[in-house]
C-alpha cells in the first residue's frame, strides 16, 4: 500500500505528573503520524516536556479515566487510533505487527495485543497479570472508550477484532507504596460505581472473593511461576478486591468511606 493510501494513525495519552515516564511512552510512538497528550494539569512539566517532543498537547479538567481517553480520541486527525498511558511503551515486537495490520489497510475494526506488567524489576508472564490483551488500536469510527464506567474502563468496537503479537510493555508502579495507593484509590471508585447502580455487598463477597482473586491468579493461573514477585502480586490483588467490597458494604450502609 503506497505512503497516500495509507491509514494515518493518531497516538493519544492521557497524562498527569508523567515526567520521568513520558519521554519513554512517546519514543515507543514515534511510528505514528500524530501524537495527541492530554493533560490534566500537571506541576511537575509533564506538559512541557511531552511538547518539547513533539506531542500537540491539551490541557482538560480531569473528570475520569474514561472521559479523558474520549476526550482524546476525539482531538486526532486521524481515524485510526492507538491509545497508551503514560506508562506503557510499546514494544519492537508489538509496532512490526502494528505496522504490518497499517500496511495491509487495518482489515478489522480493532485490535488486541498482550500487556505486560513490570513489577520490582521483572516483568510477570503467568497469573491474572499476563496476557492482559487490551484494545488499543481501533477505528474510532466504529468504536472507543463506551459506557459509563471511569474506572476499569475499557473500549469497545463494532465489527472484527483481531490479535497482534507483540507486548505493551507496562511499569505501572514506581513502589509497593506507589501501588498500594492507587490501588486504595481505585477499590473507592470502583465500590462508588457499584453503589451508585445499586450493587449490594454480600458477608460472602468479603470473604470468598479476595481469596478467590488470590487462587485464580497464584495457583490456576500459574502465578507463581513468578517467583517472589506473583506472590506478592496475588496478594496485593486479592486485598484490592477485598478494600473494594468493604467499602462498598460500608457504603450500602450510609457509611462515609473517606
Amino acid at each position: 500500500m503506497s505512503d497516500l493510501a495509507r491509514p494515518g494513525l493518531t497516538a493519544c495519552i492521557i497524562t498527569f505528573n508523567e515526567a520521568d515516564r513520558i519521554e519513554a511512552c512517546l519514543a515507543s510512538l514515534d511510528f505514528c503520524d500524530e501524537i495527541v497528550v492530554v493533560d490534566s494539569g500537571s506541576s511537575d512539566g509533564t506538559a512541557e516536556r511531552a511538547a518539547a517532543l513533539g506531542a500537540r498537547v491539551l490541557t482538560r479538567a480531569f473528570d475520569g479515566y474514561r472521559r479523558q481517553k474520549d476526550f482524546a480520541v476525539q482531538q486526532a486527525a486521524h481515524d485510526w487510533v492507538l491509545c497508551l498511558d503514560a506508562d506503557e511503551r510499546v514494544t519492537p515486537e508489538l509496532r512490526a505487527a502494528i505496522l504490518a495490520a497499517r500496511a495491509a489497510g487495518f482489515a478489522a475494526a480493532g485490535y488486541r495485543f498482550a500487556r505486560c506488567t513490570e513489577y520490582f524489576g521483572a516483568f510477570l508472564r503467568h497469573g491474572n497479570a499476563y496476557p492482559d490483551r487490551v484494545l488499543r488500536l481501533f477505528d474510532r469510527r466504529r468504536g472507543g472508550w463506551r459506557g459509563e464506567r471511569e474506572i476499569h474502563e475499557h473500549v469497545s468496537v463494532d465489527g472484527p477484532v483481531e490479535r497482534l503479537a507483540g507486548d505493551l510493555e507496562h511499569r505501572a508502579y514506581r513502589s509497593l507504596a506507589d501501588q498500594l495507593r492507587r490501588l486504595e484509590r481505585y477499590a473507592q471508585l470502583m465500590a462508588e460505581h457499584d453503589q451508585a447502580r445499586g450493587r449490594r455487598a454480600r458477608l460472602l463477597n468479603l470473604v470468598v472473593n479476595p481469596g478467590w482473586r488470590f487462587v485464580r491468579g497464584f495457583v490456576l493461573r500459574a502465578g507463581f511461576l513468578d517467583g517472589w514477585r506473583g506472590l506478592i502480586y496475588a496478594w496485593v490483588e486479592a486485598n484490592y478486591v477485598r478494600q473494594k467490597f468493604i467499602k462498598l458494604w460500608l457504603l450500602n450502609r450510609g457509611q462515609r468511606i473517606a
